[in-house]
């Protein structure tokens, strides 16, 4: 029987969305206000749900204590009260969209989980917007 079992966590971080390569006009037109060069913030939601069989020893599909320390160390401590553009090397040649970020954190989470389970990342950069991504 496979189970999800999910963990919300929060962080606040700033961006710009832009191309280097597009002129300033075709940024705004894309971007419009998220294009500020001055960045702005959000106040993101995360949920990091995992998907797997019961241990029938443990009953866990996994410890939520160690989803718990995943997510602080690949996604809090990397991302919280920082610039995504500035601060975060992922972000250096990366377009800091929600649909990125979500990637983004996927990708450093799975590899630290069993491979027998299955990882979904919901990010929410505003309580009306938000992405899913699973692999």
């Amino acid at each position: 029987m496979r189970v999800t079992v999910s963990r919300k966590a929060h962080f606040n971080a700033a961006h710009r969305l832009y191309r280097k390569d597009w002129s300033d006009e075709k940024n705004d037109l894309i971007f419009g206000k998220c294009n500020n060069p001055n960045y702005h913030g959000h106040n993101y939601d995360l949920i990091v749900s995992v998907t797997g069989e019961i241990d029938t020893e443990t009953g866990y599909v996994i410890d939520l204590k160690l989803l718990k320390e995943i997510i602080e160390s690949e996604v809090e401590i990397a991302f919280d009260h920082k610039n995504l553009n500035l601060d975060v090397p992922e972000f250096k040649a990366l377009n800091p969209t929600a649909e990125n970020i979500a990637i983004v954190i996927y990708n450093k989470i799975k590899p630290k989980l069993p491979s027998h389970l299955d990882l979904e990342i919901t990010l929410y950069e505003t309580p009306r917007n938000f992405v899913s991504y699973s692999g």
